[in-house]
């Protein structure tokens, strides 16, 4: 297939969340082989890679409260901080793409994106489409982003994607996380949602829960809702919510598998 794929690595699944600056070197080397083997299988997959920071962003981004507003010299210092930890866990991504054999280019939205109060207001994507064009392997991240109301902020992957998805138009977009998909009953964690559609939304939104470690962009509640509006917006889109912690599952949606929870327009 040819069709462009938004692939998000969480933050759960490639740091320990509940360890600050803890990566889980063994799982992203995986993720990175397992990406690697997709792509050989289809050489014609055009993908779009963005991961979560984890223990490494989220931790320092608590304590200063980035996400609400950065104006005082402590909280820039903070803004600095929160940025370093980010970028040092993308270079320990990127380097598991390129090991795999994989042309990754990491473009930070921190040095493109210009924020409204927390929402993307402006962003140049030619790169990004530069490099999808030239059979690249473009790399986004959560990441600090100055703001016109707050200061400065943090946007998460999945608020990237909001932003990127109606302008680049991918068929499909990845979450893949350590919770297999969305549970109806949380935290009992006994029944798995397959579809989700938007009649069906707002009783399941109802049991979701945010997530146990420290999450300042929102966890499980805010994926749901960002990807109920993606789907709505763009009806032709499916997002899938799974769980890349077992080994192939990354490999096996790239390659058109059904996993864990299906969010489209309407029920196939």
């Amino acid at each position: 297939m040819n069709d462009l794929v938004f692939l998000k690595l969480g933050g759960s699944l490639i740091t320990e969340k509940s360890r600050a600056h803890t990566a889980r070197l063994d799982i992203i080397t995986r993720l990175a082989q397992e990406i690697a083997a997709a792509q050989q299988a289809d050489p014609e997959l055009r993908l779009l890679l963005g991961h979560g920071s984890g223990s490494f962003g989220h931790v320092a981004a608590h304590r200063y409260a980035t996400r609400q507003g950065v104006r005082t010299p402590e909280q820039w210092r903070g803004f600095a901080e929160v940025w370093k930890a980010a970028a040092a866990l993308d270079h320990l991504v990127v380097d598991a793409l390129h090991a795999a054999g994989l042309p990754a280019v990491a473009l930070p939205a921190s040095a493109a994106v210009t924020a409204h109060d927390g929402q993307v207001k402006q962003w140049d994507v030619t790169p990004i489409a530069s490099a999808l064009n030239a059979g690249l392997l473009p790399v986004i991240y959560g990441d600090v982003i100055f703001d016109e109301v707050r200061g400065g902020t943090i946007l998460s992957t999945e608020d990237l994607f909001d932003y990127l998805a109606p302008c680049l138009e991918p068929q499909l977009i990845l979450l893949a996380g350590l919770e297999p998909g969305v549970w109806a009953d949380f935290p009992a964690c006994s029944q798995l949602v397959e579809v989700i559609t938007p009649q069906d939304y707002a009783g399941i939104a109802a049991a979701v829960s945010g997530s146990a470690a420290t999450d300042v962009t929102g966890g499980m509640a805010s994926k749901l809702t960002q990807a109920m509006k993606l789907v709505q917006q763009l009806p032709w889109l499916e997002v899938l919510i799974f769980s890349g912690e077992t080994p192939g599952s990354v490999r096996h949606a790239l390659a058109g598998r059904s996993l864990g929870t299906r969010i489209c327009a309407n029920r196939p």
